[in-house]
């Protein structure tokens, strides 16, 4: 495969139908009005030169470059910035349009260091594309020292090396702006600037300090932008420029960016976001654009390793060997203590066809239904709630529906962190005039960033969630500002809703003592809301790591189905998706309860299918979720788990609960691609695969199906989903496939939303969004048009009650949690990428007021502690977070915030209560050492 070259337009597309006609160079073309000269050009086969346009980006006009000549106007406008107008005679190709290109140029080129043949841009330079396009061919102007004798340049400006990933070289800057815009346009970070006027104009991040020490997010926008070699990655420098390109997924978050993997031979030199990528467009974030280090980093496990013990060394083995041992021990450990002995965890990091051949492992080969996945500590209540509202578990809108949003709803998120190139989406709309609203006890940047400014900030008490989204209802429905045609048509169980959302006790003045957040506030955000125009929804753990997590999904389903916000462009229910696949891990049928496409068990019809196509009964009644799975453990009647992809060691609460569950199995198995803290418990260890290994699909936040393509061969010699079948075989139970294209056309044959779905469609189409069926063969973006999945919208009854987990005399403080832009889940990706750059430790936030009573300082060690352990973390004081609230992430091991936080679990789903623990914050011993080294810092500790 060559290296992939996408085609610029110059302009970005305009919409609408090609309209207006005109004639470029003598040839006809038909566009849409706005339309570019210079699109329209291009769409006529012809190219004009350029340097400060490009399609990403809205026109500039400054490079001088893409003068053209048109028939009845006047002098040589610019093509970028020049419409297209009925009838128009547009002239590319003139000798006077040459000699001003050519002068141009030269310009340029003057100021330009002559290094081509060494130069790391070599062959992907535009100055160097357009001067040949131009034919220049001399340069006239002589560049010289700069101390008078000669004319002035900047071939002396320093270089920027400060970032991890890229350089910034100013010597070969033609100040095009084109990263300036990016940042503003694309990113919406606005980072970086044009210092200077004239000559002594140049870029600069921020007030001129190095990109490190910038509000620089290196998102790699800049980078895409520039024409030449001024900002590069550090890669292609080492490595040289890359031959070929592999078009597949990100692994990191439920936003799902389309890359191009570029390649020289079989080294990857780059990943550089796709254009056609349905999620992202051409955009990207540090995560996805730069760390994908870790696949080739030398802690990877590439062979199978086993022990009888686990206070046994490890000893390499075959593959032969690792399989027969896991599936020995597994079969003689329900012969001794029966079929629901074992069970499985599918992973959100793993392809669907990976996840679904776990699952039918479990109901095949092992007997039983305890299979579950790790969505179950992050968005179970997300498919419950919106099963319960709407009839199907995943969120209502594709990305691109948010820039027809007139008011955006984030709730517990921080798109900016956690979903970065959605977030990006996001801003250009508020930007351009849309309102938000943030509920979040934290102050997210979202609430205040360049341009942006949240219309309202409930900053609610932690745990309050279910109370404030029905004070929002209470005054849709109390103040009549209910849809009542919508609710009418589409919706059931609507009278005894409003008659319960109408009492006192849900009004805000009356949860205000509650919630902490103004009555005012809340009345005119839900006015806000439902008189705003679209409106839509975006939310994340903070809903649904809750112990009403489930409560508060169904009760954000009420406020969209009573305002009519459902079922078009700019509005609906949005879950954001933590894990690259945490929609898919759902959709192949991961849960105890449900086989793929959310059909629950106890279903005859749907067992029936499974039966026939494996030859083997499946059982009716479900199986262990994973509480109940370590429960199960320390009881005995448990005794062997697969976990696939997980590090549930360090991401399920309780670690002290978690850890001497796994340490009481007989068999723990591990499928992955480090040594993780559950492997510290594991017996069998299975090397994983990284997604530049993987050939298969992912399924991102909004149902959107894409192909994840091997950029490389599996380094381990197989592909995770050949190991399962093996094991599977190995147990007695014969399952096997030909490639991992068959296991998704098995799993179009069983699931009616995946019908239309497989790897030669998607190559085809690109990416769709299930349902994919007959009546949508590619795919369905926008969810609920004419009428829901269950038929009527059901309003559910959503009572608020509090949290156990409540501050204590002991215990004053509440944490909660979250993620940072630079670091992903448990780290184990990022932490073996230069992203430590940016965040090296987990800290935590504590208030102004909060520190000074325990006489904490900007930087010392504290030690965090709860009912159920402790450990010892570094503080930063900030006001981000209300008084009496404290915040951290849990990205790193050595930390090991779960160690605090306890078995609190949503009513529903027990899906944890992450974002709600009663901790006390003490200064850690005296102040030379609070102010101790980060290796000084002891480990987390499960206790008391």
């Amino acid at each position: 495969m060559s290296l992939l070259k996408e085609p610029d337009y110059g302009t970005p597309a305009r919409p609408g139908a090609a309209t207006v006609e005109l004639t470029v160079d003598g040839m006809p073309v038909s566009v849409p009005p706005g339309t570019s000269v210079m699109r329209a050009a291009k769409h006529a086969g012809v190219d004009i030169p350029k340097l400060c346009a490009t399609d990403s980006l809205e026109a500039f006009g400054s490079c001088r470059l893409c003068v053209v000549e048109i028939d009845g106007a006047r002098g040589v406008p610019a093509s970028c910035t020049t419409p297209v107008a009925p009838g128009m005679v547009v002239r590319t190709q003139t000798e006077k349009l040459a000699k001003l290109r050519r002068g141009v140029m030269e310009l340029y080129i003057s100021d330009h260091p002559l290094d081509c043949l060494t130069c790391s841009a070599n062959g992907d330079c535009e100055l160097q594309d357009m001067a040949g396009v131009t034919g220049l061919r001399e340069v006239r102007y002589g560049s010289g020292s700069g101390d008078g004798s000669a004319p002035a340049h900047h071939l002396d400006a320093p270089k920027d090396t400060s970032n991890p990933y890229f350089d910034f070289d100013a010597s070969k800057c033609i100040v095009c702006s084109r990263c300036v815009r990016a940042c503003d346009e694309v990113q919406g970070t606005l980072a970086l600037t044009i210092d200077g006027r004239g000559f002594d104009s140049k870029v600069a991040a921020g007030a001129g300090v190095p990109f490190m020490e910038s509000d620089c997010v290196s998102c790699g926008a800049c980078v895409q932008a520039c024409p030449t070699a001024t900002l590069q990655e550090k890669t292609v420098v080492e490595l040289g420029m890359p031959t070929r390109s592999v078009i597949t997924t990100c692994a990191y978050c439920g936003v799902g960016c389309s890359f191009k993997a570029e390649l020289r031979g079989d080294e990857l030199v780059r990943m550089v976001p796709y254009k056609g990528g349905g999620a992202n467009e051409g955009h990207s974030c540090v995560k996805g654009r730069f760390a994908f280090g870790y696949a080739s980093h030398p802690d990877r496990v590439l062979e199978p390793m086993v022990r009888d013990s686990i206070a046994d060394e490890w000893r390499k083995v075959s593959w032969e060997e690792a399989i027969g041992f896991t599936a020995r021990r597994l079969r003689e450990i329900q012969a001794s203590y029966g079929r629901d002995s074992i069970g499985a965890i599918t992973s959100s990091r793993c392809t669907n066809e990976e996840v679904y051949v776990v699952q039918k492992m479990v109901r095949a080969a092992f007997g039983n239904n305890n299979v579950d996945t790790c969505a179950r500590v992050c968005h179970s209540p997300t498919g419950y709630g919106l099963k319960q509202t709407f009839g199907t578990s995943a969120g209502t809108q594709d990305f691109k529906s948010v820039a027809e949003a007139d008011v955006i709803m984030v709730i517990g998120a921080n798109p900016t962190d956690g979903h970065p190139v959605f977030a990006s989406r996001m801003k250009r709309r508020l930007r351009a005039g849309a309102k938000l609203i943030v509920i979040d006890p934290r102050r997210i940047d979202l609430v205040r960033s360049p341009h942006i400014r949240a219309e309202h900030h409930l900053s609610l008490a932690p745990g309050t969630n279910v109370a404030v989204v029905n004070a929002l209802a209470h005054v849709v429905v109390t103040e009549g500002l209910v849809d009542r045609e919508f609710v009418d048509a589409r919706c059931e169980g609507v009278a005894e809703w409003e008659a319960f959302i109408a009492r006192p006790e849900h009004s805000p003045e009356a949860v205000e003592p509650i919630t902490g957040v103004p009555a005012a506030e809340l009345r005119a955000a839900a006015r806000l809301y439902a008189t705003g125009g679209n409106a839509a929804i975006y939310y994340g753990l903070g809903v649904t790591e809750h112990s009403q997590g489930s409560t508060m999904v169904m009760g954000m389903a009420n406020l969209a189905m009573a305002t009519g916000n459902i079922g078009r462009d700019g509005v609906g229910v949005n879950p954001l998706r933590g894990q690259n696949n945490v929609q898919g891990s759902c959709d192949m049928g991961s849960f105890p309860h449900e086989l793929p496409g959310y059909r629950h068990v106890a279903d005859e019809s749907v067992r029936d299918i499974y039966e026939s196509l494996w030859g083997t009964p499946v059982l009716d009644e479900p199986g262990l979720r994973i509480p109940n799975m370590f429960d199960s453990a320390l009881d005995g009647s448990f005794r062997a788990l697969f976990v696939q992809g997980e590090d549930i060691a360090q991401s399920d609460p309780n670690t002290q609960h978690v850890h001497a569950a796994l340490a009481a199995l007989d068999l723990v198995v591990v499928q992955d691609l480090f040594v993780n803290e559950t492997a510290k418990f594991a017996h069998v260890l299975l090397p994983g695969t990284s997604f530049l290994e993987k050939d298969g699909t992912f399924t991102n936040a909004e149902r959107r199906i894409n192909r994840v393509r091997p950029v490389m061969t599996s380094r381990t010699g197989k592909q995770e989903w050949e190991i399962i079948c093996e094991i599977a075989q190995a147990m007695g139970y014969p399952m096997s496939y030909e490639d991992s294209a068959q296991i998704m056309d098995e799993i179009a044959l069983t699931t009616p939303t995946f019908a239309g779905v497989s790897f030669e469609h998607l190559d085809r189409v690109g990416s769709v969004q299930w349902p994919c069926n007959e009546k949508a063969p590619n795919g369905t973006p926008i969810m609920h048009v004419d009428g829901f999945v269950r038929g009527k919208g059901r309003f559910v009854e959503t009572a608020y009650v509090p949290t156990r987990e409540r501050s204590t005399r002991r215990f004053p403080l509440i944490l909660t949690t979250g993620r940072i832009l630079s670091q992903y889940n448990v780290g184990a990706q990022t932490r073996r990428t230069a992203n430590v750059a940016w965040h090296p430790e987990d800290l935590l936030e504590i208030h102004p007021h909060d520190a000074e009573v325990r006489g904490i300082e900007d930087g010392d060690m504290v030690t965090l502690s709860s009912r159920v352990g402790h450990t010892t973390l570094r503080a930063t004081v900030a006001d981000r977070m209300p008084v009496g609230v404290v915040y951290t992430t849990f990205h790193h091991p050595v930390t090991g915030a779960n160690v605090v936080t306890t078995d609190q679990s949503d009513w529903a789903t027990n899906c944890p209560e992450y974002k709600v623990t009663a901790v006390q914050v003490a200064l850690t011993g005296d102040r030379e050492a609070a102010r101790a080294g980060r290796g000084s810092r002891p480990m987390a500790v499960a206790g008391d």
